[in-house]
């Protein structure tokens, strides 16, 4: 009987989710006999891991510490073997600016942006004009390192300064062309292109409520309504970004596809694992059960990733 250790809830802004995560994997490792215990990353969190001595952590947090290097350096150092992605891959994927300035450089087409540090003395007019020159209203402004579109917002000229005093407390965010039309959606596995799902929000875009909550009623469409050349081009992409980042695991990327060109606009090295998560979603179109996904990553894991 493997022992499964499942780090969740955590200390971002994205704590539910990874919660329910952990949960879901959780019901579905017992199915398979596996003993299993959910773990909260707090300060006794190494004690807690020498104490159970498992043979897998199941990384199921999500944002800052959980999904951007940082446990994973502890990981490493205790010499357990995890999931997903490992250290750099996991930095680099969280760093909206650095993966972006990755994806530029490898001729990966993604939003044009701006990185804004905020400042009293910041005369909001000059970046205005910045804003007018390179990019064009409206835009959308993001955290560096967050995840699930959280602190995410579409902005125009007369709301811009609005919505960015909700950011000030990150000090530093980017502000993003915004790419109108259709949201696609990339699942990675290993060195399997798995598949691929569109989302069609109700919301003004797929944020936060349109990801985790039943009532926004984001229709999910699978398969994607594209042409073979797309697909193929889109799938290609995504494994591309998997790849050059140096992810490891389950992936996925999200695209925009606005006149006939897409758009990567991240790469997220731990998605969501809940009744509406998209992975497991793919995997069951493309005939993998939930458990079994869940056994897949869990066979993955490694050190040294």
């Amino acid at each position: 009987m493997k022992k499964i250790l499942i780090l969740g809830g955590g200390f971002s802004k994205e704590r539910a989710v990874s919660l329910d995560t952990a949960k879901s994997v959780l019901k579905a490792l017992k199915k398979k006999g596996y003993k299993a215990i959910i773990c909260e990353p707090d300060g006794q969190l190494i004690k807690k891991i020498k104490k159970f001595k498992p043979n897998v952590v199941f990384n199921a947090l999500h944002g800052r510490f959980g999904e951007d290097g940082y446990v994973q350096i502890l990981l490493e150092t205790l010499k357990v073997k995890y999931t997903h992605s490992g250290v750099l891959a996991s930095h680099i994927a969280m760093d909206k600016e650095i993966s972006k300035k990755l994806f530029i450089k490898n001729k990966i087409r993604t939003p044009k942006y701006i990185k804004y540090k905020f400042s009293k003395r910041e005369i909001i007019k000059k970046k205005i004009t910045e804003i007018k020159k390179k990019l064009k209203f409206p835009v959308v402004i993001k955290p560096i390192n967050e995840g699930s579109s959280v602190d995410v917002y579409i902005c125009n000229e007369k709301n811009l300064i609005k919505n960015l005093k909700k950011l000030f407390h990150y000090g530093e965010i980017l502000i993003e062309e915004f790419i109108p039309g259709r949201e696609i959606q990339v699942a990675i596995l290993g060195k399997k292109k798995l598949g691929a799902i569109e989302l069609k929000p109700k919301r003004k875009f797929y944020d936060y409520e349109a990801k985790y909550n039943s009532k926004a009623a984001t229709k999910h469409i699978i398969p994607v309504k594209l042409n073979k050349k797309d697909l193929n081009k889109v799938m290609n992409i995504a494994f591309k970004a998997h790849n050059l980042i140096g992810c490891r695991g389950v992936t996925r990327s999200d695209f925009k596809f606005n006149k006939n060109k897409f758009y990567l606009l991240e790469t997220n090295t731990q998605p969501g694992m809940t009744k509406l998560s998209l992975v497991p979603e793919i995997a069951a179109y493309m005939g993998m059960s939930f458990v079994n996904l869940v056994e897949w990553i869990i066979e993955d894991a490694s050190i040294n990733r």
